[in-house]
């Protein structure tokens, strides 16, 4: 299940697990006037993103938070995937994700390019574009252009929920067009590759803002496609190997290598919490919100607690 932070500029922050119908339908925003701040498997991390949310934005803080709301207290959390802007990972090799996929039939996640639910046509699909991570083995994925390709061109919901894919998927969720170009009668090939490059565009526009220098380096890690093909115990490795640079660099006391060194470590740590599937930023947030009341003294050139 997916959780979605959503923000209506000006009026609220909360969560939802159906956008469309808690934001749209009841609230009467259509796209546009919100956008997605975070997306979560977890429904405690999804209260956690809310509140640090509406702290930065300067809105009250919800007194019950979201996963303590009586509605809530029985949602359980399925198969968690890892998704960035190009794939969907699954968190099983792939000669066991089929069981995996038939026991979290309706399972629903968020891309940039849509939002998916495991039905019985999608896990054929999936099994036949499933691909091994080459940096570990245990883990399986699929591109999600094509698999929002495969939502275009088929009826993901056959045998599931009584409808066909324009009544159900397109029309519901795109008034009638998909993102990457609707049932077209050419069938857009369900692939992402240097033959058949994408077109799809995001499905939630954000308002206009400045980058900051997380962003940046966000954008230049995923170009790269670090994203895509790195895991987190590596960047914890590079991590050590910076500090360690860094440490030597202030042993010498070279300043330009330790504020190359320092800039190292901070790059570094924003690609770990985005591999992780978190913003630097609510890392950040978190550790301030358990330092600001901490008491303690100066000891030995440190602060340490009480």
């Amino acid at each position: 299940m997916i959780y979605y932070i959503y923000h209506i500029p000006g009026k609220k922050i909360g969560v939802t697990t159906n956008l469309k119908s808690r934001v749209e339908d009841q609230q009467g925003y259509g796209p546009g006037e919100y956008e997605v701040l975070a997306r979560r498997h977890d429904i405690t991390e999804a209260a956690k993103y809310e509140a640090m949310y509406q702290r930065m934005y300067g809105y009250p803080v919800d007194i019950v938070p979201y996963d303590k709301l009586n509605c809530n207290k029985n949602k359980l959390n399925k198969m968690k995937v890892n998704i960035t802007e190009q794939t969907t990972t699954f968190p099983c090799p792939v000669n066991k994700l089929k069981g995996q996929l038939m026991d979290n039939i309706g399972m629903r996640w968020m891309t940039e390019h849509g939002e998916f639910i495991i039905t019985p046509p999608v896990i054929k699909w999936i099994m036949k574009n499933i691909k091994t991570s080459m940096f570990n083995d245990q883990r399986s994925y699929v591109y999600n252009k094509a698999l929002a390709r495969f939502y275009d061109n088929n009826n993901a919901y056959e045998d599931m929920l009584g409808g066909n894919l324009e009544d159900v998927h397109m029309r519901g969720q795109y008034n009638g067009k998909t993102l990457a170009g609707g049932m077209s009668e050419q069938k857009v090939p369900e692939c992402c590759d240097e033959d058949h490059p994408c077109t799809c565009e995001p499905q939630f526009s954000r308002r206009p803002k400045q980058k900051t220098q997380f962003d940046l380096i966000r954008e230049w890690a995923d170009e790269r496609g670090l994203y895509e093909n790195g895991d987190t115990k590596t960047q914890a490795l590079k991590l050590v190997e910076e500090v360690g640079e860094t440490c030597r660099a202030i042993l010498k006391e070279d300043d330009d290598e330790i504020i190359d060194g320092i800039g190292d470590c901070v790059v570094v740590l924003v690609n770990l919490a985005q591999l992780h599937g978190v913003r630097i930023e609510y890392c950040i947030d978190a550790a301030y919100q358990e330092i600001k009341n901490r008491k303690g003294k100066m000891e030995n050139g440190t602060y340490k607690k009480d």
